[in-house]
């Protein structure tokens, strides 16, 4: 019996004493954090949470928040994950997440976050205004990047992302993106057959047929574009330019 009592006195101690180390390393991460000591608090509460089956949600957000500071974002993204499962913080752990997916370029990862966070988080909440702003710089800057480099499918997919958001100046920005986009490949096509127009006049045929449909496409988006902000002065030159082509 005395054995008995003495295995679970010991096994007490030791619990007390492993609680009294997690709760050490817990202040030293809060302490970290106040002081703004970023790196300190992530590596603080990343071994408090590992000691503590990562139950604590307060110091999950915590610490997605710190790596964020300290662009550890791998790390961040991975424990805003786990506050938006643990419904904890709901519209600051998304943003939180966005931004470290963002950072790191992981597109569709971001896309899909952005979206889900948009679905949850009520209308009237400044991080769903937020989620849509992440969104709208994002798409329309790697959008640019894709159509300086010629990959017309990718920044049309980027673009048109834009255009679900409920920002109507978003998408009115976006419809000018796709509409200038398609206008300026449409002109190149058709600047390059210009010299054959004569000499071979079906294959000329061809290329402005080629061209025609990007005016088309063109002016579809721009219409909705100027539907959108009847102001639109940029849209309604480049739809001039287009109805003047296609007479």
């Amino acid at each position: 019996m005395k054995k008995i009592v003495l295995a679970l006195a010991l096994c007490l101690s030791v619990g007390n004493l492993f609680a009294q180390d997690a709760d050490k390393l817990r202040d030293e991460g809060d302490a970290a954090l106040k002081a703004k000591d970023y790196a300190g608090a992530v590596a603080k509460y990343g071994e408090y949470l590992k000691a503590t089956d990562y139950k604590d949600t307060v110091r999950i957000f915590n610490c997605g928040f710190a790596a964020n500071q300290v662009k550890n974002y791998p790390e961040a993204a991975k424990y805003f994950d786990m506050a938006i499962k643990m419904n904890y913080n709901i519209d600051d752990s998304y943003v939180g997440k966005a931004m470290a997916l963002r950072n790191q370029n992981k597109t569709e990862e971001f896309l899909t976050t952005v979206e889900e966070g948009i679905k949850v988080i009520p209308a009237d909440n400044k991080n769903r205004a937020n989620l849509e702003k992440l969104l709208y710089v994002y798409c329309i800057k790697q959008g640019q990047a894709a159509q300086k480099k010629g990959d017309l499918a990718e920044a049309e997919k980027l673009y048109k992302e834009v255009l679900d958001l409920s920002n109507k100046t978003y998408q009115g920005n976006a419809l000018y993106s796709l509409g200038s986009m398609f206008y300026g490949d449409g002109a190149k096509i058709l600047q390059a057959a210009t010299p054959i127009a004569t000499s071979e006049p079906d294959k000329y045929n061809a290329e402005k047929a080629k061209a025609d449909e990007k005016f088309k496409k063109s002016k579809d988006y721009l219409t909705k574009a100027i539907e959108i902000n009847p102001n639109d002065d940029k849209s309604k030159k480049i739809l001039d330019s287009i109805n003047d082509i296609l007479k």
